[in-house]
């Protein structure tokens, strides 16, 4: 049972519009309205190919998404089986505009008109503006590659902006809203006439607002996640795109673009930043590969369209993203990603976890200490535990979350962080960082905490003051080991090469199981270093071997 002081404690910090906004979208229920399509736009401008995924379309019309393989014959459109995610994924159509779809064009033909005649207006999963948007989306991408549409095709995606255009998720905000008005601007550019003209309008509107909101100073999409910026980044290329084919010297597309394009070189270097040598994202928050588009493929698009990334090295391989709360370290041979970062915005925390302080770190281009990542939504033990402070390299106290992460999609309390602080030590390289989530705690205590980078190591101290029983946690990648040496020595290996040894100078000591999400619907199996703290302290020694 969730507690009143819990359910005080999240919507207090809701704005009044999305309380009322959901009231408004549960009671109302509008009418599809079934007038003949406006006439298409004549494209005037280029068009580059989207970014890809991979492909999630098996024949015959067999969908793998999140980790399941379902045929469309066995689970339908709607209805018990798959889980509320997988039937979103299922009616977005991403595999139109996947790797190898040109393949699979007979397949995607016969799909659309499958769909066209299971899913009548505003019934099922896939009439709800989420899904609906990236639906409306990627069918007119497929569209633009050259496809051409069938009569009740062109039909439908008519029908749909004008759902979509009564079923705004404004109660919701964010990375949907934003969807929302991007599947809006794309009716509104491949469409023409009034009814066109209006979609557009009603799009742009909202998007130049929210853009300037969502986008962070630094790039940062303002819910913290590398995965959600990386959608967001795609969002806005889409959008460049679009204008760039349909619109670019006509208002309102022309003064929205100008705003769009200002912001990519900032968005891609946060990208950069915040994604490990090997390609892969930094699991802060929500965040899974295999959503998103990969940074490669964001940054095709992206030099297609003439939109270069601003440089991402700072002064000694330091990159902090202060609006964000992030730091990124490159030297010798590490790359670190560190989290002084706030759980997310206060009227949206809905994809933080409790993983303030936490931090990843790669050598040799190998991810060596992750956070353990995100396989599934909901809201049951898995959800709750991907998302507690346990599950991340961070300092557990008293066996609390240093958010209060509950249901699917809810925070509470909110740590508050501090920092961060970056300073020069000799040779080395210090920053630090505190959060009060636990000052809720009797004493009120405050985690601290400094990572020094040196030489060919790293010290990690913590401080939990006044003390209290506390577990800081190093969790490994995949495919590592973790072997005692005595009794505070241990060596990490891959395989049976030695690639650290750790040292636990301050605290005790001791291996745990735990897990890591590579994508949703994968948990890898994995170890960890949990270091209990003595007297509320704990130091430890990180070596690279050769």
């Amino acid at each position: 049972m969730t507690s009143p002081g819990t359910y005080w404690r999240t919507v207090r910090h809701l704005k009044a519009g999305q309380l009322t906004g959901r009231i408004a979208f549960r009671l109302r229920r509008p009418t599809a309205d079934l007038r003949p399509a406006p006439d298409r736009r004549v494209r005037s401008g280029p068009w580059a190919m989207p970014a890809r995924r991979p492909a999630s379309l098996h024949a015959p019309a067999t969908f793998d998404l999140l980790g399941e393989r379902h045929a469309l014959a066995d689970v339908g459109w709607n209805g018990a089986g798959p889980t509320r995610l997988w039937r979103y994924h299922q009616h977005y159509f991403d595999d139109l505009n996947a790797e190898g779809a040109e393949m699979r064009r007979d397949a995607h033909a016969a799909l659309l008109e499958r769909w066209l005649a299971d899913n009548p207006p505003g019934g099922g999963a896939g009439w709800e503006p989420y899904p609906l948007s990236l639906r409306i989306v990627n069918w007119i991408k497929w569209l633009l590659a050259g496809h051409e549409p069938s009569p009740a095709m062109l039909s439908s995606l008519a029908v749909q902006a004008r759902w979509l255009a009564q079923r705004l998720e404004t109660h919701l905000l964010g990375n949907h809203l934003f969807a929302n008005a991007k599947a809006l601007a794309f009716a509104g550019l491949f469409f023409d006439g009034a009814e066109a003209e209006r979609w557009l309008a009603s799009g742009t509107e909202i998007l130049k607002r929210e853009l300037a909101e969502q986008v962070l100073g630094d790039g940062g999409h303002f819910e913290l996640s590398p995965m959600y910026h990386a959608l967001c980044l795609e969002d806005v290329l889409d959008l460049v795109d679009a204008i760039n084919a349909f619109g670019g010297d006509r208002t309102p597309a022309h003064a929205l673009r100008g705003g769009l394009i200002a912001r990519i070189p900032a968005m891609r270097r946060w990208l950069a930043a915040m994604s490990h040598p090997d390609g892969t994202l930094g699991r802060f928050n929500d965040c899974a590969d295999g959503i998103a588009p990969a940074a490669a493929e964001l940054g095709r698009l992206a030099d297609a369209l003439g939109l270069a990334a601003a440089p991402l090295e700072d002064d000694d391989g330091i990159v902090v993203l202060a609006e964000s709360g992030y730091v990124r370290i490159e030297r010798d041979r590490v790359a670190a990603l560190l989290d002084v970062a706030r759980v997310g915005p206060d009227y949206l925390p809905g994809h933080a976890h409790a993983d303030t302080l936490s931090f990843e770190l790669s050598l040799d281009g190998r991810r060596l200490i992750v956070n353990s990542g995100t396989s599934r939504y909901g809201e049951d033990d898995v959800r709750q535990r991907e998302r507690s402070t346990a599950a991340h390299s961070t300092v557990e106290v008293a066996g609390t979350n240093s958010s209060e992460v509950w249901a699917g999609f809810r925070v509470g309390r909110r740590a508050r962080p501090t920092g961060p602080r970056v300073e020069r030590d000799g040779d080395g390289l210090v920053i630090e960082g505190a959060h009060d989530g636990y000052a809720h705690l009797a004493g009120r205590p405050i985690h601290r905490r400094r990572w020094r980078f040196a030489g060919a190591g790293l010290v990690v101290e913590d401080e939990v003051g006044p003390a209290r029983p506390a577990v800081a946690r190093f969790h490994l990648a995949p495919g590592l080991a973790l072997d005692a040496v005595d009794a505070r020595r241990w060596r990490v290996f891959h395989a049976s090469r030695p690639l650290a040894e750790v040292e636990v100078a301050v605290g005790s000591g001791r291996t745990e199981l735990s897990f890591f999400a590579p994508r949703f619907g994968v948990v890898e199996p994995t170890a960890c270093l949990a270091v209990d703290l003595a007297d509320g302290r704990s130091l430890t020694r990180w070596s690279w071997l050769s």
